[in-house]
């Protein structure tokens, strides 16, 4: 638990002898100048005012009536800053007696639940934050639902490629100063990050999107690398499930009313870049099924994925949605990421038991 901070009080001041205004000589237990009317000790009130509506900010209600209180004796009586502040000072007194009364009557309605009610509403702050915090909560239960199917190992090396993934995009975000918030899980399905389009070049749109497939391949290629260490298939497992899902979210339409990243970022691609892509990715499609006809050690989804996002390029590559400028970097892009994760699924085989 944090501790409560209050503003430090502004320590006494020195007795004046000259008035600010006209330097008029001054006599002990002068508040004010009888010549100009100056307030003799006009800074440190100021300071006293400062603190007292810092701490009405916070709520501090009864620390803020005491300070402005302490400045009722540097100011004469007669004055219209005193009668200002005792006025203030009332209305904080009736403020704190209403919400003494509002408790007494909940108490009295509540009978013995009272001091339950009195624990929720000081929690509440403490729910408040988790709930600001929520990728937080969305992470553990995406964590426990894993967890419960398939064993911790799995759940923790799974949540941890899908959190990579979506930090890519929040990053890339972030790095071009847009708003963004941290990623929100969604078990059984998958994360995303929100972020806020504020006019970005179709180029910036693509680096955005490709950055989540990026990170996801850098993931699963430290589970290869641990794999090869180790010899745990758990982690052959995660390299191969890691690299499949960064190619399935380079999908290049949107479906069912989500938007893949291969689907932002095909924004970027002129008609030619596309059909290269989707050269590339039928390719692999060939490659792969020629592949599993002579074992079982690669899986399906390694061929049909690259025939599913081969297949919506090729359909994208008649879309009427090119950019007058086409982006060669993302072209490059892209291709890359394709090539080397196909790659990736090359090298992580799974048996399909």
């Amino acid at each position: 638990m944090s501790a409560t901070v209050l503003p430090p009080e502004t320590a006494p001041p020195i007795t004046v002898h000259s008035c600010p205004s006209c330097s008029h000589w001054l006599p002990d237990g002068t508040l004010a100048c009888p010549d100009c009317q100056t307030l003799t000790y006009g800074q440190y009130l100021a300071g006293i005012a400062a603190e007292a509506q810092q701490l009405e900010q916070q709520l501090k209600w009864p620390e803020a009536r005491d300070r402005w209180n302490s400045a009722l004796q540097w100011l004469p009586p007669d004055t219209r800053q005193a009668e200002s502040i005792q006025q203030h000072i009332a209305q904080i007194d009736a403020r704190l007696k209403a919400e003494d009364d509002t408790k007494a009557k909940w108490k009295k309605r509540l009978g013995p639940f009272a001091p339950i009610a009195l624990f929720l509403i000081k929690a509440k702050s403490w729910l408040l934050l988790a709930f600001k915090f929520k990728f937080l909560v969305s992470g553990l239960l995406y964590f426990g639902f894993y967890w419960a199917l398939f064993g911790w190992w799995f759940a923790l090396g799974f949540t941890s490629l899908i959190f990579i993934h979506e930090m890519g995009h929040y990053t890339a975000a972030k790095m071009r100063g847009l708003k963004v918030d941290l990623p929100t899980f969604l078990p059984g399905f998958g994360a995303y990050v929100r972020w806020y389009n504020q006019g970005v070049s179709r180029d910036d749109l693509a680096s955005i999107s490709l950055a989540g497939p990026l990170f996801g391949l850098i993931s699963s290629l430290a589970c290869y690398g641990l794999f090869r260490y180790t010899h745990r298939e758990i982690f052959l497992v995660l390299a191969n499930l890691g690299a499949w899902l960064n190619l399935l979210n380079l999908f290049p339409l949107r479906f069912m009313g989500i938007a893949f990243d291969g689907a932002q970022a095909a924004y970027a691609l002129s008609k030619l870049q596309r059909a290269m892509i989707a050269t590339t990715l039928l390719l692999f499609f060939a490659l792969s099924a020629q592949g599993a006809v002579g074992g079982d050690l690669v899986g399906p989804n390694t061929v049909w994925t690259f025939l599913i996002v081969g297949l919506g390029m090729v359909w994208r590559t008649f879309a009427h949605d090119t950019p007058e400028k086409p982006s060669t970097r993302s072209f490059v892009y892209f291709q890359a990421l394709v090539l080397l994760l196909g790659f990736l699924m090359y090298l992580t085989p799974v048996p399909t038991h």
